[in-house]
């Protein structure tokens, strides 16, 4: 495992994030008490963290409260909780209080602003207003939040930033522990750290389906190819029209989303941690989204104790 050190938002113990994490939406809109089995399990797997998204379920800074009183070990972060929801008074407020409670355990991961030209996605963007001027916006936020006048903490708490393009890179690098890049190729991983340098964390998100189900992994990448913000670090990387046209080409889904068995994952997991991501989160994908992949999870925890050579 990975013990993971530095950053300039933190006091005390490092954090220990592992070299390998799960990454879910599954939780959203399964019952409490299922989310608090899964998680626990999870702990005693020996996952270093798990992250969770935002978008069609319960609040995020709660969502973290209740997998952190689940959970005796691992991180819990959020994977990213949206600034444009929040002001950055309430976000540096809850944020203050988990770490507090659960000293070395919460991890914020943030972001959220949407530019003018990416697609709204319905039921999820609807409530996000186009911001012109999104780096700009996310600077102040980060500001204002270490700015709050706040008092009775006794903690600094760690964050990151989930950024993909090289400005957000260097953002994350300035005011936060690091960067929690999403949707990306092992390329982008090389590339996200040679421009943060050596010391903040690189926490990448990783889509897998366990047995090579391609319309799984197809389905999963054309829902993203919605979203301007991701074709364009995409471009960046040399995808271009071809590869978006007509739903995603061969080429960039396998990019994008390990298809195989656990030998082909530990491969991928391998390929990100040589070049330069600290902790790797996986996310399992399976045809029933709705579906808690606890199955898949256990079988996958042996990546833990052997990431590929």
């Amino acid at each position: 495992m990975v013990h993971v050190t530095g950053g300039d938002l933190s006091l005390g113990e490092d954090m220990d994030l592992g070299s390998i994490g799960v990454w879910t939406f599954a939780f959203e809109g399964q019952p409490i008490g299922k989310v608090r089995e899964a998680a626990a399990e999870l702990d005693e797997l020996g996952y270093g963290a798990i992250w969770f998204g935002e978008a069609f379920g319960r609040d995020a800074l709660g969502q973290a409260s209740l997998l952190l009183h689940a959970t005796r070990r691992m991180v819990v972060a959020t994977g990213i909780a949206r600034a444009s929801l929040r002001d950055p008074l309430s976000m540096a407020a809850a944020h203050l209080t988990l770490t507090e409670a659960f000293p070395e355990r919460f991890l914020l991961g943030l972001g959220g602003h949407r530019s003018p030209k990416q697609q709204s996605v319905p039921g999820v963007n609807d409530f996000i207003q186009p911001d012109p001027r999104p780096l700009e916006t996310m600077r102040d936020y980060l500001e204002a939040m270490d700015k709050a006048p706040l008092q009775g903490f006794e903690v600094r708490p760690r964050r990151v930033f989930a950024a993909l393009g090289p400005q957000m890179l260097r953002l994350a690098a300035e005011k936060t522990w690091g960067a929690h890049p999403y949707f990306v190729p092992v390329e982008h991983t090389a590339k996200a750290r040679e421009i943060l340098g050596p010391e903040p964390v690189l926490a990448v998100e990783q889509a897998v389906v366990l047995g090579g189900d391609r319309d799984v992994a197809r389905t999963h990448v054309g829902f993203y190819l919605a979203a301007q913000h991701q074709t364009n670090n995409l471009r960046r990387l040399g995808f271009g029209d071809a590869d978006f046209a007509d739903g995603p080409s061969d080429r960039l889904v396998d990019a994008i989303v390990v298809t195989g068995d656990a030998d082909a994952i530990a491969k991928r997991v391998r390929e990100h941690l040589d070049a330069g991501a600290n902790h790797v989160c996986v996310q399992v994908l399976t045809a029933d989204p709705q579906r808690i992949p606890m199955a898949e999870w256990r079988e996958l925890a042996g990546l833990i104790r052997r990431p590929a050579a």
